[in-house]
């Protein structure tokens, strides 16, 4: 039987590792468009990014890939990466980059415990950019169970956030 004891809540998830078809492509994409730091290329086979000086936070592979294609619809595998801004005004950011870069957004939420940006890397992998509201601005139900919701992120009113220094 398992043990129904919670996970330890300091634990978390450190990095995500993705297939992709072209490294450089993926590269530009994570590094020029999102502004992650290359920390480390493994020639043509394997490159790792970061923000803040970590180790990496992605690390991006052709070891079974290169020269691949997404997934089909309807199969198994990530849905999406999930990539938390500290802030409103640093996913905001992040938005103005996608713009300048023409990348197309699939989809923008308001989860009432966050705001979201759903988009596609260049290898057809599913990324939400995201930043949490605090807690105690989280909805909760009348019995305080956690209500969440999926409403449209006002994009204009995110883009009026004042930049990133």
């Amino acid at each position: 039987m398992v043990d129904p004891k919670p996970i330890d809540a300091r634990v978390d998830i450190g990095h995500v590792h993705l297939k992709v078809a072209d490294l450089d492509r993926a590269i530009g994409f994570y590094r020029d468009v999102l502004g992650f730091d290359l920390t480390q290329r493994m020639g043509r086979s394997a490159a790792f990014l970061s923000a803040g000086g970590y180790h990496h936070h992605l690390g991006l592979n052709t070891w079974e890939s290169v020269g691949g294609s997404a997934p089909p619809p309807g199969t198994t595998g990530l849905y999406h990466v999930a990539i938390r801004y500290p802030d409103r005004a640093t996913l905001a950011d992040a938005l103005r980059r996608l713009i300048a870069a023409n990348v197309p957004l699939e989809g923008a939420a308001d989860h009432g415990v966050s705001e979201a940006l759903y988009l596609r890397d260049p290898d057809g992998n599913g990324v939400e950019l995201y930043r949490d509201r605090p807690r105690d601005q989280w909805p909760r139900s009348d019995a305080g169970d956690l209500a969440m919701v999926s409403l449209p992120l006002d994009l204009e009113a995110l883009l009026r956030e004042n930049a990133v220094r």
